[in-house]
């Protein structure tokens, strides 16, 4: 198998799994973690999360149909220098989004949750970025295109990056009921996605 194929099912298998062992040690003490288009929640809302979901379960089809057709030797668009570069973008993605993960420890959540009382989280990796996990997922997405590129990954990264900003802005509108003041003072020292960004 070549080596950045190899590389290539290891971050997969590290980010997404990384995702369903949060999921189910929170799980185990009580917590659902999946709110994506669940519950009470604005028409918009709904919309955009049931999108989300939707857009990146079929991200991760769509990364592993590309890592095996790579594998068959099919579809090589980009150098192997750029495959390099991507690969290291996804894994430099994956560390930020399990830092993310960590950092928020009981209070990770998919998706808004008005029901479930959850911390205001400003330590850690969240001193930087008010959504590292978001942006992780980004930096994920971007790095395994160029890793493993086809037309159909392309189009499908440009739409998760699309969807998971409209659930970045949903958020932002649903925090400050959560948090009051404290979410508008965070958020005023606090970039969106990493420093001035």
């Amino acid at each position: 198998m070549d080596p950045l194929n190899m590389l290539g099912f290891i971050v997969l298998i590290l980010f997404y799994g990384s995702y369903l062992c949060k999921q189910v040690l929170l799980k185990r003490k009580g917590i659902n973690t999946n709110r994506l288009g669940r519950g009470n929640k604005l028409a918009r809302t709904f919309k955009i999360e049931t999108a989300l979901k939707l857009a990146t379960f079929s991200m991760a089809a769509v990364q592993l149909i590309s890592l095996l057709v790579m594998e068959k030797g099919y579809l090589v668009l980009t150098s192997p220098i750029i495959r390099f570069a991507g690969i290291s973008i996804a894994f430099l993605g994956t560390g930020v989004f399990i830092t993310a993960m960590v950092c928020m420890k009981t209070s990770w959540r998919a998706g808004i949750d008005a029901i479930q009382r959850t911390s205001l989280v400003k330590s850690g990796i969240y001193r930087i970025s008010r959504n590292p996990a978001f942006l992780g997922f980004d930096l994920f997405y971007i790095g395994f295109g160029l890793a493993f590129s086809n037309p159909v990954q392309l189009m499908f990264i440009l739409l998760c990056v699309v969807v998971l900003h409209l659930q970045i802005l949903e958020e932002e509108r649903f925090l400050p009921t959560a948090f009051g003041i404290a979410y508008e003072e965070y958020k005023q020292v606090t970039a969106r996605y990493f420093l001035f960004f």
